[in-house]
């Protein structure tokens, strides 16, 4: 079309001229809204502890959790979508998480939260309601499992998730477990029970239900115990343990922490069960502390180690090699918990992608879509889990585990575990009660 094709005098001409620019104009402005519709990526938060003081189990977990979208990233995405995963180390600090998610609930919309400790995701809770942004948290304090506040325990938490028993309900399994263990070995009278920990929301979240239950199976419960978070010297507290003659202890504490009261009860002579929260042991805590873990019972979110004989453990293993192609960094159970965690996640994006697009409240409703749930490539690695608009207690089963530590524990942990030196051995399956009260505590 040259220019005198413009300069007529006929106004029909004209309008069809025009309509057929402005066609053409709208048909740019469509595909290039399609295109850059189809480039934008899925934004998820990602809240870290790299350097706090619960960083020592927090790095194995936020690496799994980057490792993991990725891997979804190197494979296509979630419906052909990159994900945005904004990794940030806050350090443990409730002030810089709420600072963090000011930025993700405003001008960085996300459409999820990968959350982390308990005191900071207890306070995005009503945050995360408000702003309809699903947060699925290492934290599993049991507050956060109800999502209606019709239990009377906790507020409503509509918009948190977590992957694994609660706290309490890890907790309830092991005295369970322990008063089983205590009429196993002949004993006689009411064995004594001592919850140890910091006086921090983390440690403190299971304590009520902890010791409620202890008193209904018939335990003496002793005075709480506290010791910080961080590493230190703990004898003061071990020579407490050692004259209250308690029978089992719940360390509530993280790994760093609960290694330094393991080695300062084995030196003074301390004869105790100890029992340990999710974050409080695993093979890393196992080599540090050397044959003062041995015999630790604590539970295991996942139905296999690394390495464990399942058909789902290749795609963990392939989602490691995303920060270590060599394939030799041994992995321990909080990597794996969290490459189920961020699949959970994964996949309830990609339901909400195929329904109505990928907003929180979309997100949140992904996570109702299935039962007895376990996400793709998976199988045999990440337990079953249910989540309902009732009831966001994904299992009530327990595996407990028991470290073992037979020799000395240094060199590599790769060749301690292949050796047998440090193992992990299956102590009991507790199938808990879904009872209705429960619920949030």
């Amino acid at each position: 079309m040259d220019d005198n094709d413009l300069n007529t005098n006929k106004p029909e001409d004209m309008l069809m001229t025009m309509k057929s620019l402005l066609g053409t104009a709208a048909a740019v402005l469509l595909l290039g809204g399609s295109a850059a519709m189809a480039q934008s990526a899925i934004k998820i938060g990602h809240l870290a502890d790299y350097s706090g003081g619960t960083s020592d189990v927090g790095t194995p977990y936020g690496h799994a959790v980057a490792d993991t979208f990725a891997w979804v990233n190197k494979n296509g995405g979630i419906n052909g979508i990159k994900v945005d995963l904004d990794s940030v180390d806050y350090g443990y600090q409730v002030p810089r998480a709420i600072a963090q998610y000011k930025k993700w609930s405003g001008a960085e919309k996300v459409s999820a939260i990968m959350g982390w400790g308990t005191a900071d995701t207890e306070a995005l809770t009503g945050f995360v309601a408000q702003d309809k942004i699903p947060d699925i948290s290492g934290s599993y304090a049991a507050a956060l499992s109800d999502p209606t506040g019709a239990g009377g325990k906790a507020k409503a938490a509509p918009y948190n998730f977590f992957y694994g028993p609660s706290y309490s309900d890890a907790l309830r399994a092991e005295l369970t477990w322990a008063a089983e263990d205590w009429k196993a070995k002949g004993k006689t009278g009411a064995p004594k029970f001592v919850h140890m920990g910091a006086n921090h929301p983390y440690p403190n979240a299971p304590k009520a239900a902890g010791e409620a239950i202890a008193k209904e199976l018939g335990f003496e419960v002793l005075p709480p115990l506290v010791f910080a978070l961080s590493p230190g010297d703990y004898s003061a507290q071990c020579l407490s343990l050692k004259s209250s003659g308690a029978n089992y202890a719940y360390l509530g504490n993280t790994a760093a922490s609960n290694i330094s009261v393991m080695k300062a009860c084995k030196t003074a002579g301390v004869d105790v069960q100890f029992l340990s929260n999710v974050w409080g042991m695993d093979e890393n805590a196992a080599k540090a502390a050397g044959d003062a873990a041995d015999g630790v019972v604590f539970p295991l979110r996942t139905a296999v180690a690394w390495g464990g004989s399942a058909p789902g453990m290749k795609t963990v293993m392939e989602i490691s090699k995303m920060s270590d192609p060599t394939g030799k960094i041994y992995r321990p159970v909080h990597y794996v918990a969290a490459v189920c965690t961020a699949l959970y996640m994964k996949e309830a994006i990609e339901w909400a992608s195929k329904n109505g697009g990928v907003t929180g409240e979309n997100v949140a409703k992904g996570f109702y879509q299935k039962k007895d749930w376990v996400p793709a490539g998976m199988e045999g690695v990440c337990v079953p889990s249910t989540w309902t608009d009732k009831d966001h207690r994904p299992t009530m089963k327990v595996d407990l585990y028991r470290s073992k530590v037979a020799g000395s524990t240094e060199g590599d942990l790769n060749d301690l575990m292949a050796k047998g030196t440090i193992k992990l051995e299956k102590v009991k399956t507790i199938d808990l009660p879904r009872k209705a009260e429960w619920l949030g505590w």
